[in-house]
């Protein structure tokens, strides 16, 4: 059994309108509520994240226009998906120190400003070399990915960690699908009024105010942490999810910047995980970015139901997400982290056969039911592996995420190069290719292990009596469980 939140009721925030933990923490979730800063963290976190997929993916849908006006071939095509995810990885891998050091909300909004001007410069694109640019620099706004889970890490209590995880994330992933809807429909207004040429370069107009507008508001009414802003401090509270004792770090117990970034790289549970997100979110990326192109090219349909079926499978991340999350928390209530491990590899495990599946059918309408199912497990894979990112490291939180973060877009970069890069990729064979390595590759989360909880196969170590091991994750327990040494006593 996971060990429970303790005392909810605390006079250091005599004002909340929700319960909530000795730091502040939400422990319990009301998504439709905006009374709490706890809420209004959640919403804006959601949304400005949905604006960044929105961005990433109001490409892929218009590639067919953009190819035909450009004299794009297929290689070119593929190597700007690729490009798309391989600009995300070092973006991510950098949002978890940012936001460790300014906090979530600045980061945020920061990376949100920078990249709105080059999803904007998508209309001023006019040859190869510029196209693949441009999807490279505009998926760094992917990293606000990582910037989401930890605000939301901050907010909410070990008991509703992964709901919150799993709905702010699979809310704002719907981003990538209501792309692929709307930009053939922004696309096709448009150009009643004007030229084809002209169409698909103003389109990019919409995409960029919007990631403007939610950074803005993120600035305006977010803030980092029940206390307030990070800046606005007296004093860095964080706590394991796990823990009942609060851990304040004061000027005499603050981590340094490299201390933080050893304490996280140094974790062999998060490059674990980072396998096993590529092989969940990164499936989920690949499949984004090749779908409509999919049912366009094998079965004849045309740009708009490409587009419709596309969105289906982005827009079922508004309840598959959370509900990986969802069962994540019901299963570490149940049976502890062993519970939240067997669901993780069972879910994933089922999304690849479901791959597998999905490239070996041949009627469109068959396809599509196989794809939706499909999108279902993937996305709530995701929502299982950030159901245990917030208990791998209490001083790096910042640090595991990006890495987990990374990972999903460097499953997606390896992917499409292995599987969808080239002009004569047959997709229908790489669809199922990229299902049996997610059934492969979802047999790792077998060596992850906490010597406080267990691991799949093995139950938590008796060296230590277990109130001493929770009270030392920053101090002695850093040194052996963010060491990578494993200890299993089976």
């Amino acid at each position: 059994m996971e060990p429970s939140q303790g005392n909810t009721k605390t006079p250091s925030f005599p004002d909340s309108t929700i319960p909530v933990d000795s730091d502040g923490r939400a422990t319990v979730f009301r998504p439709f509520s905006l009374s709490s800063p706890h809420s209004r963290a959640f919403h804006l976190a959601w949304l400005s994240l949905f604006s960044c997929f929105f961005s990433t993916f109001s490409i892929p849908p218009l590639v067919p226009v953009i190819s035909s006006d450009l004299n794009l071939s297929a290689s070119t095509v593929s190597t700007a998906g690729i490009a798309s995810f391989a600009g995300s990885i070092f973006s991510r891998l950098a949002m978890g120190p940012l936001c460790d050091l300014i906090g979530p909300r600045t980061s945020s909004a920061i990376l949100s400003f920078l990249t709105a001007p080059v999803i904007l410069s998508a209309s001023l694109v006019s040859s190869p070399r510029s196209f693949i640019l441009v999807r490279f620099f505009v998926g760094f706004s992917l990293a606000n990915f990582v910037a989401n889970q930890y605000w939301m890490s901050s907010m909410f209590s070990g008991n509703v960690i992964g709901l919150a995880n799993g709905v702010s994330a699979g809310w704002a992933n719907v981003g990538a699908g209501i792309s692929q809807l709307l930009m053939p429909l922004i696309y096709a207004t448009i150009a009643e009024f004007s030229p084809r040429s002209i169409a698909w370069r103003v389109s990019f107009v919409f995409p960029a105010i919007f990631q403007v507008t939610t950074a803005v508001l993120v600035l305006l009414y977010g803030q980092d942490t029940p206390n307030g802003n990070r800046k606005n401090s007296n004093q860095n509270k964080i706590i394991n999810p796990e823990e009942e004792v609060l851990v304040v770090q004061g000027e005499e117990g603050r981590s340094s910047f490299v201390e933080i970034l050893i304490g996280g790289l140094g974790n062999y549970r998060a490059w674990i995980l980072a396998l096993l997100y590529g092989y969940s979110y990164g499936v989920e990326l690949t499949t984004d970015n090749v779908i409509a192109g999919y049912f366009y090219e094998r079965f004849g349909v045309n740009l708009e139901a490409a587009g419709t079926i596309a969105a289906s499978f982005g827009i079922s991340n508004i309840a598959s997400r959370p509900a990986g999350g969802m069962i994540s928390d019901a299963l570490g209530k149940r049976f502890g982290m062993r519970g939240r491990l067997w669901g993780l590899w069972v879910v994933q495990s089922v999304a690849g056969l479901l791959c597998v599946l999905l490239g070996r059918v041949n009627s469109l309408w068959k396809s599509i039911a196989v794809m939706w199912v499909f999108s279902v497990f993937v996305q709530a894979a995701s929502g299982l592996v950030f159901g245990v990112v917030p208990f791998v490291s209490t001083r790096s939180l910042g640090v595991v995420a990006g890495i987990t973060g990374s990972g999903g877009t460097v499953g997606a970069v390896v992917t499409q190069f292995l599987l969808f890069s080239g002009d004569g990729v047959r997709k229908q064979k790489s669809i199922s290719l990229m299902g049996l390595m997610t059934f492969v590759f979802s047999l790792s989360v077998t060596s992850i292990y906490f010597p406080q909880w267990g691991g799949m196969c093995c139950g938590p170590s008796e060296e230590e009596d277990l109130s001493r091991r929770l009270l030392v994750e920053d101090e002695e327990e850093d040194d052996k469980v963010t060491s990578g040494r494993l200890n299993p006593v089976c």
